[in-house]
Parts: C-alpha cells; structure tokens; sequence
C-alpha cells in the first residue's frame, strides 16, 4: 500500500518550501494569495491531509473549524459540502453543529463554542445575535479569541437569504422572452413569509414595468404557495384570451402545476404558454416538455461563506464574490431558448 503523501511532496511539487506548504495550509505567516492557492491546489490534487493531532501538539492549534447551522436538507447539505471542501483544501477538519431553537439559545451556543477553544474559527449560516460576534469577525483582525463569521445564508427556519435569494435571473428570463415576442406575462409566486419568494415577485414586476414602453403588460402575480396545485389553479386563473403568455414561476414544483393546468385547458406549451421554473430539480428535465428554469450553486455558495472564514483566520482582505450563483437553463417548455417567442404567434 503506498504511503500517503506529505508536505514535502506538496512542497516539491508547488515548488516552494516546506515552510510555505505550513503557512499556505495554517493561515500563518506572510505569503501571497497566488502562492498559497498553488499550495492549496497541489495539496488537494494529490490528496494531501495534515496531521492535526501532530499541528496541535507543536502549535496549539487544533486544526478545526466549526460551521453552525439548523436542520440541514438537500439544499443545506449542498452549501454544507461546499464550505467542507474549502476548508479541507484549506487543511483543517470540519464539525457541524446543528442548533435549533431560537436566535438567543443559539447564540449562547455559538459562544459556548467559540469559548471552548476546540476551534480555531466557528462559521454560522443561521442568524445570531450581535453578542456572539466580535470586531475581528468583520474587519479581519485577530487577538487571539476565536472569530466566529456569520454569513446571511438562512434564516431561523433555514429560508433562503443573502445570494441565495437573489432574484435577478428573473430579470434575464422577462428580457430574453419579451426580446423573443412576449407580451404578456403573469408571475405565480411562492409564500410571501420566503425572502426567495418576496426577491422573485418584486423583480418580475420591476422588469415588466420596466418594459411597459415596449407594450409588455403583466396578467397579475397569481398563487402563492410552493405546491404543484398553486401553479395548476393559477393556470386556470388566466383570462381566456392569456394566450401566448409568459407564465415566471416562483420554483420547479409550481412551475410543473403551472403546466398541467395548461393542459387541462387545452393549451399547450410553449405554443401557447411560455413556463420557467426556479431550482433546476432533476426531474424538471424530464418533463414534457422540460422546464426552463434558473439552477442555483448551493455548493458555491458554501464555498464562498468558508472563504470569507479562512480570510479572518489569516487576517486577509474580505474576499470579493466571483459572479453569479444563479444560472437560467433554457429547455423546451419557453421554445428551447432566448428565441422562445419566435414559434408562438404574435401577442
């Protein structure tokens, strides 16, 4: 069995000295951000994992990161796993710790952990008060506490917020099928209680109003619950002369009701109604016809929250954020693409 490989290896080939693998993987010292990503990359590539147990007997350091969250599902999991890859590159051990309860009890957890000192930084994606955070957590600098970084990812009951309810994909869907021949449009919503929810709407009426000049009218923001049925009875809601129609649904689920009530009133799509989803699930591809829809990079978005962590341990500049974490996929039920519009007869 081979054996695993070492900091020596990942020094040899990054081409730098041992003493700069430690930094690049510790935080500590003074050494360039390109240096320490080509340090990171060769250790990830290679499968590199430092001795914790060892770093913490010579350091004191314990080589942990702790991240903060509430009941985790699919989309959680999926932010979860970007921030552990992250800090894995980064060469620590994470430990989730999943706090239910409300913003106070949670708080007095999080500073329980950050007074433990098991971990060298605490990363929270729930809200908590102001109290379990320090000046250092915001500005970088460090004395010798341990920072905890809250990013606005969900909210108590682990509702979508900051990036993750970014709404402005809409905006690219109502120009690229109003540009296609749209007129008309209608907007099925989600439950108003959702930041997601609430960001969709209020996009989609900014950018139909925003073309009102160029004859794009809305037929009203329909629904309101993320349920299949929703779509279906805002389908069936339409006035009878709706047709061609862009129908902005608030996610995947609605979208599919949206068309199986188009089809109980025997239009079809995208002939005669135009539908686009939000979350790109799986089966949304499979549909007939698949659904347009908007895919959101929930592992990005951890990735970017361990980011800005790793930036305070190592006294560095907040990270700037690289794009988008919102990508509209075109399929068939909006015509297969931008030129949606150009196979449905003129509004």
């Amino acid at each position: 069995m081979p054996n695993p490989p070492t900091s020596r290896d990942v020094a040899r080939l990054a081409g730098v000295s041992q003493a700069t693998v430690s930094y690049a993987l510790t935080g500590r010292g003074t050494i360039s951000a390109t240096t320490r990503e080509r340090v990171l990359q060769v250790a990830a590539s290679i499968g590199y994992r430092p001795n914790l147990a060892a770093r913490s007997m010579r350091t004191r350091r314990t080589g942990q990161l702790a991240v903060v969250t509430g009941t985790v599902l699919d989309h959680q999991l999926r932010v979860l796993t970007g921030a552990g890859e992250v800090a894995e590159a980064a060469g620590y051990a994470v430990r989730t710790h999943s706090i239910d309860g409300t913003v106070e009890h949670r708080t007095d957890r999080v500073r329980e952990l950050a007074a433990s000192r098991q971990y060298e930084g605490i990363l929270t994606l729930v809200p908590v008060g102001a109290d379990a955070l320090t000046d250092r957590a915001a500005t970088g600098e460090r004395d010798g506490g341990t920072p905890v970084v809250a990013e606005a990812t969900f909210d108590e009951q682990m509702r979508s917020l900051g990036d993750l309810a970014d709404a402005t994909a809409v905006r690219e869907l109502v120009d690229a099928l109003a540009a296609a021949g749209f007129r008309r449009f209608a907007h099925v919503a989600g439950p108003a209680q959702y930041a997601s929810a609430r960001a969709r709407r209020d996009v989609y009426l900014a950018s139909v109003e925003r073309l009102a000049g160029a004859g794009v009218t809305s037929l009203g923001v329909l629904g309101g619950e993320w349920s299949a049925e929703s779509g279906r009875l805002a389908a069936h809601a339409l006035p009878d002369d709706a047709p061609p129609v862009a129908v902005i649904a608030a996610n995947d689920t609605v979208a599919a009701g949206v068309l199986r009530g188009v089809g109980e009133r025997g239009w079809t799509a995208p002939g005669d109604v135009a539908v686009t989803g939000w979350d790109d699930v799986e089966i949304g591809a499979h549909l007939t016809p698949s659904l347009t829809t908007v895919a959101v990079d929930f592992t990005e978005a951890g990735r970017r929250a361990m980011h800005r962590l790793l930036a305070v341990l190592r006294g560095e500049p907040r990270p700037t954020t690289d794009g988008p974490i919102h990508r509209v996929v075109w399929r068939e039920s909006t015509g297969g693409g931008r030129d949606a519009g150009q196979r449905v007869r003129s509004a």
